[in-house]
């Protein structure tokens, strides 16, 4: 529960201050996997990632799963990659996840999109 926020602005510039934050939800899990599609596969690999996701919004748990892609913002230090993408994911526990995991429909995507797939990392948070 937030007890005192207050934003100042200094010298055109936003600055907030928290006096006193305490977290009063249980943290949550967010996942971010990093496909990295084979060159000119990107397309076919969320072709079938996009067929997925109505099942996995309808997982116990789920509370947001899809694809992301590079935009090309012109922002400096930004990376951008033609064929990656970025899942983002967020589920209300770590047993939820390891049920998604093997769900019958994630069983089955993955030979699917194999052939699409150079490399894959994925990073699972919390919310702190």
């Amino acid at each position: 529960m937030l007890n005192d926020w207050r934003v100042v602005v200094l010298s055109g510039s936003l600055v907030a201050r928290f006096a006193h934050f305490e977290r009063t939800q249980p943290a949550m899990i967010i996942v971010i996997a990093t496909v990295q599609c084979k060159t000119g596969h990107r397309e076919d690999f969320l072709v079938e990632f996009r067929k997925l996701v109505p099942e996995v919004l309808q997982e116990d748990g789920c509370i947001e799963y899809g694809p992301t892609i590079d935009a090309a913002t012109g922002i400096g230090n930004q990376s951008v990659d033609e064929n990656r993408v970025t899942i983002v994911e967020k589920w209300e526990s770590v047993a939820a996840l390891k049920a998604h995991l093997v769900a019958p429909h994630m069983e089955a995507y993955r030979p699917k999109v194999k052939g699409f797939v150079e490399s894959s990392e994925l990073r699972v948070l919390e919310t702190a």
